[in-house]
């Protein structure tokens, strides 16, 4: 089932990139007592998330944290290396790069893509969520073209 606004973000533990390993976040340690953008992509350094999804974000990320937004996260089912070396190429420095590397999170949300048919196994879905003290407040879901989750639509629901 997927979730959806009004729901709790569900407890898990994810990893971040860091020297020299990556380093453990929970969904707790991410959510509690802030307000967070979460938004996910099928995949580091593939075209869409590279040339449009994210970069949205990175433009945006100052006029998307004055409106009261902590953390800016972009979460893939890829490990925390691909994702650190995605963040430096694509100078995301605003943006907290999330590893959901086994799908673990991604599948508790219901967000799960079957990309095996492009050879990329099972990622998630391209959505942007806003997370208030870890309740969904508002939750963009893309089937094609990234409309509902890139950063201005976000903008319109903060």
């Amino acid at each position: 089932m997927t979730i959806k606004v009004g729901d709790k973000i569900p407890s898990c533990t994810l990893k971040t990139p860091g020297e020299p390993r990556p380093v453990d976040i929970t969904t707790e340690q991410l959510f509690a007592g802030k307000k967070v953008v979460l938004f996910a992509v099928p995949g580091a350094f593939t075209p869409g998330c590279s040339n449009t999804h994210l970069p949205g974000f990175i433009v945006n990320a100052d006029t998307i944290k004055a409106k009261g937004v902590e953390t800016i996260a972009c979460l893939a089912v890829n490990d925390a290396f691909v994702m650190g070396a995605w963040a430096k190429l694509q100078n995301a420095e605003e943006i907290l790069m999330i590893a959901d590397g086994n799908g673990e999170l991604t599948k508790k949300l219901g967000l799960e893509l079957d990309a095996s048919g492009f050879g990329l196994g099972i990622r998630s879905k391209r959505f942007a969520m806003i997370v208030d003290d870890g309740v969904v407040k508002y939750l963009g879901v893309d089937t094609s073209d990234i409309k509902d989750s890139a950063a201005d639509a976000v903008l319109a629901h903060l």
